[in-house]
Parts: C-alpha cells; sequence; structure tokens
C-alpha cells in the first residue's frame, strides 16, 4: 500500500507545483518571469478588463444590390471583349442589357448562368437574379462578414475577442481591453471596397464643379448637381487634411461609374514611407489575373486620370504616364502612420461583402470591471469560508481533509485556465464558484458510506476502503451528467456562457482527481504512520 500511495503524493504535489508555475503570469509578476512563461496566464475578459462591446447588422439587400452591380459590369466587359455592340447596367434590382440581339442573349445565358431573362421591351432586355441565388447572396454575406471581420479584429492585435452571430444576421463583437474605441468601429465596420476607376475630365460637366469644398457643403454638392450629372458617371471625393491648421476639405470629381478593376485581386497590403515627403503610403500588390487587368488598364488609359478609391473615398487620382507591369500600385493620401497601418489591415482581410449597421455600442469601463472582479472574488472567499468551516464541523478531521480537497481544487481550476490561456469572466468566476462547492460534494458522500460502515462494526480502514468503493460511481455517474451540461453549454452557449462552461467542465475533471486520489492518499498516508483505532468524521 505504501508504494499505491506514494506514486499518488508525487503526482498530487507535481501538479502542485505546474499550478503554482503556471499562474504566476496571471499575477503582478509576470513582468518579472522569463519569457517562455509570460505566455501563459488567464485573460480578464470584457466584463472584467472594460472595452467595447458592438453589435452589427449585415445588410444582406445591399450585397444583393453590390452583386448585381458587379454582373452588370462584368456583362458590359465580356462585351467589349467580344467586341458586341452593347452595354449592361443596373436599373434598381434589375439588370438592364441594350440593345436586344441573339447574339447578346446567347452569350448572357452562356457567361452569366444565375440571371434569368425576365421580359423584353423596346430593344431592351431584363434580367434579374433567381432567389435561390438572393438567398445564397444574402447567407454567404453573413459568413464573409464574420470571417473578414475575425481576420481585421486578429490583425489588430486583440487579446481573446467574441465574435459571433445572433438573431440571423447581427454579429456580435466583444474587444476586451480595447482602449481607442473609435478606431475598433472604423476597423471593424469599414467596408472596404477597393475600385479603380478612370475620371471623366474629357467631359465639359466638369467644368462647372468646384475643385475644392469644405466637408459640409458635400450633400449641397450632390444636391446642387443631382440632375445635370452625365450618364455613366458619379461625383466622388477626396479628403485633403491640411497640415499645418487641421481643416480637412474635399476634392470633388467627376468619375465614370464603371469600376475597371477591384480589390478582389489583391494579395498583399503593406505600410511603406514615401523617401522624397518622409510620409506614409500603402503598397498593394495583385495576384496573376489583377496584374494582367492592371497592365492592360493601364497601357489603354495612358495621360488619363486613374482614381484609387476606398469606399467611395477617393484617396488618390494619378496621370497614367506608361503602361503599368508586375501588378504594383500605391495608395496616398492625407493620412498618418496609424491610419495607413489599418488601411493595409482591412486590405490585406478583404473588403466585407455588404456594409455593416450598427445597433449597439457599449464601452465597458475598467471600473466596472474592477467592480466585478472585487464583488466575484468576494462572493467566492465568503463561499469557501462557508463551505470550510462547516466541513470542520461537521465531519471534524475529514472535513479538514475535505477542505484540504477543495483547495487543491481551486489551484489546479486556476493552474490549467492560466496554462491554456482561458478568457476569464463574471460568468466564469461563478463557475469556479461552483467548483468550490462541487470540490467537497464529492467527499460527503464517501464520508456517509464511511460512516454507515462504521455503524455496521467495521474497522476505520475498511470502512475508508468500503467508502471510496461504494461511492465511487455514485460519483463518476454524477459527474458525467454534469460534464454533458457543460459540453451542451459550450456547444450552443455564446461568450460568458462558454466562459461558464470552461470552468464547470475543467472543474468536473479535477473534482474527481482531487476527491478519488487527493483525499485519499492523505488517508492513506494516516493509516500508514498509526494504527488507526478511530476515524475523526
Amino acid at each position: 500500500m505504501k508504494k499505491n500511495f506514494i506514486w499518488r503524493l508525487s503526482l498530487i504535489i507535481a501538479a502542485t507545483l505546474l499550478s503554482i508555475i503556471f499562474y504566476l503570469p496571471s499575477t503582478h509578476l509576470k513582468s518579472s518571469l522569463p519569457e517562455w512563461l509570460q505566455k501563459y496566464g488567464m485573460v480578464l475578459g470584457l466584463d472584467l478588463q472594460g472595452g467595447v462591446h458592438l453589435v452589427y447588422e449585415v445588410e444582406g439587400d445591399k450585397a444583393v444590390d453590390i452583386t448585381i452591380e458587379r454582373i452588370a459590369s462584368s456583362i458590359t466587359n465580356t462585351f467589349n471583349d467580344k467586341k458586341i455592340e452593347a452595354k449592361a447596367e443596373k436599373k434598381g434590382p434589375d439588370i438592364i442589357v441594350s440593345p436586344d440581339s441573339d447574339i447578346v442573349k446567347k452569350t448572357i445565358s452562356e457567361k452569366f448562368p444565375n440571371i434569368s431573362l425576365d421580359s423584353v421591351s423596346d430593344g431592351k432586355i431584363k434580367y434579374n437574379l433567381d432567389s435561390k441565388e438572393i438567398k445564397r447572396i444574402k447567407d454567404s454575406s453573413i459568413d464573409q462578414a464574420l470571417e473578414t471581420i475575425r481576420n481585421r479584429v486578429d490583425a489588430f492585435g486583440v487579446a481573446e475577442p467574441t465574435i459571433h452571430t445572433q438573431s440571423g444576421n447581427e454579429i456580435v463583437i466583444q474587444l476586451p481591453g480595447i482602449k481607442d474605441t473609435k478606431r475598433a468601429i472604423d476597423l471593424v465596420g469599414k467596408t472596404a471596397i477597393l475600385e479603380f476607376k478612370l475620371l471623366d475630365d474629357e467631359s465639359p460637366f466638369a467644368a462647372q464643379l468646384p475643385g475644392s469644398i469644405l466637408s459640409s457643403e458635400a450633400p449641397k454638392i450632390l444636391e446642387q448637381f443631382a440632375g445635370q450629372i452625365p450618364e455613366g458617371d458619379e461625383i466622388l471625393f477626396g479628403r485633403v487634411l491640411n497640415k499645418e491648421t487641421g481643416v480637412e476639405t474635399l476634392t470633388v470629381y467627376l468619375m465614370k461609374k464603371q469600376s475597371l478593376l477591384t480589390g478582389e485581386f489583391l494579395t498583399e497590403a503593406r505600410v511603406n514611407i514615401d523617401q522624397r515627403y518622409n510620409e506614409p503610403y500603402v503598397s498593394i500588390t495583385f495576384d496573376a489575373t489583377g496584374a494582367n487587368l492592371f497592365e492592360q488598364l493601364t497601357a489603354n488609359n495612358v495621360k488619363k486620370r486613374l482614381a484609387i478609391i476606398l469606399d467611395n473615398n477617393v484617396y488618390s487620382a494619378p496621370v497614367i504616364q506608361e503602361k503599368i507591369a508586375g501588378g504594383n500600385a500605391q495608395i496616398s493620401g492625407s493620412f498618418g502612420m496609424q491610419e495607413a497601418k489599418d488601411l493595409a489591415i482591412v486590405l490585406r482581410s478583404g473588403s466585407l461583402p455588404a456594409p455593416l449597421k450598427m445597433l449597439q455600442n457599449v464601452t465597458v469601463g475598467p471600473s466596472l470591471g474592477r467592480d466585478s472582479i472585487n464583488a466575484g472574488v468576494k462572493a467566492g472567499v465568503v463561499a469557501a469560508v462557508l463551505v470550510i468551516v462547516f466541513m470542520i464541523v461537521y465531519y471534524k478531521i475529514s472535513g479538514l481533509i475535505a477542505d484540504f480537497a477543495m483547495v487543491l481544487n481551486i489551484l489546479y481550476l486556476l493552474g490549467v485556465l492560466s496554462a491554456f490561456g482561458a478568457t476569464l469572466t463574471l460568468p466564469g468566476i461563478a463557475g469556479i464558484i461552483l467548483a468550490i462547492g462541487m470540490a467537497v460534494d464529492s467527499n460527503v458522500l464517501m464520508f456517509e458510506r464511511m460512516r454507515e460502515e462504521l455503524r455496521l462494526g467495521k474497522t476505520p480502514r475498511a470502512a475508508i476502503d468500503s467508502g471510496y468503493d461504494k461511492a465511487f460511481w455514485t460519483i463518476f455517474d454524477s459527474h458525467v451528467t454534469t460534464l454533458i451540461t457543460a459540453v451542451v453549454l459550450f456547444q450552443f452557449g455564446t461568450g460568458p456562457i462558454k466562459g461558464f462552461a470552461v470552468t464547470l467542465g475543467v472543474g468536473v475533471f479535477i473534482n474527481l482527481f482531487t476527491a478519488l486520489i487527493g483525499t485519499k492518499t492523505v488517508f492513506d498516508i494516516i493509516s500508514s504512520r498509526t494504527e488507526m483505532k478511530k476515524l475523526s468524521i
């Protein structure tokens, strides 16, 4: 028996030391620890350290509109490639193609199977998207938005963010520890649709537009010239910030609506410094397809101005001096280093398939987090003290042994959570408090069994062995059912519920260890040193 409990004692000591080591990075000693150890430790959740809680609605209808716009542009490009004198444009939810001809219909049916012919009138053909395709686009837009936001948040450097969907088309984002709320919102919510369009400088209407206006005047300009804009054109603005005065103005551009190239072919976006002006710019690289398109675009439009547009904001509009091969371009503008870095992040992570509508923006302050921590710690201490006192009063020395197991339980639980870098939330603290109660529950079952055996006249040693043997399956069954509950909560729960499920699930495994191995080892040590004539229970 001595050899049997020696390995168990060694296991308990090893687990205790490892738990202390892994928990240390969660304390104020973290900065003084070795680098290999600093990567461990628990991360406080949004409700404990403060941060940002955002809820966005993915505007699926806008995703459909964007898709229809792109299809119309693709149809026109296809006609141009095949030398067909026809064009397509978006009108509301429909695509209008003109003129009507057999070759036009054949080309569209072969190249664009997801749209169907609706009607033909006045030499124009009306197409629209299939209902199944519309549903697919809306569903896909939510999945793509979720993935894109995750990529942006990961690049932003937020520790343990929570990002999930709710109510079908809503996305919940929790960013613990974020101090710059505006930057986080701008980064997450930016649609990031990158487009290359030609300016229509040759149109007489372009001369009527003012060159520069104040930001507040933009709506008036759009309203003033609404009915005069040439067909196929649009007015866009480019932001210019005077670094000396801090005044922001807008440059007015007359632009061709058709996008000649988009960010879907982008493979890289990084920040560089312009050596001439010591200002940051974003260097972008296209894939093979995008590089070919960009080369053709620049070759066919030498001496014309090409605008680089992100979310309808013109960043720059340089004159194409010659054909540009290699698939490289740059986005420069009046922005600082941090803005350039954020722009590179959203370009690398890809554009959102549809605009996001903010439904909720809640900033959780660190003071609320401290209150939550203090309340949680206070509740945990009170619960632990009450359990310790009750067990000692009711079960005497055996109760003290159960209290020892409870302390080990809490220590092991903190150690495991720290080792895996788990996020501790307020519900997680509730799970730890529940684990305090569960830590002694198993021992209560065994102690009552021991009392029954002692009443039957068995010796203390025999009563201990019999108590553990007979209570084993009862304890095992109760823990398995609790574990199933924790798994279901983790699988189908979100955010804080998952935090509770994690601490509950980990606590179940640790309870089995401390109850069946921890306390049994203490009883074995006591009985091996002296002949046990009476059991204090």
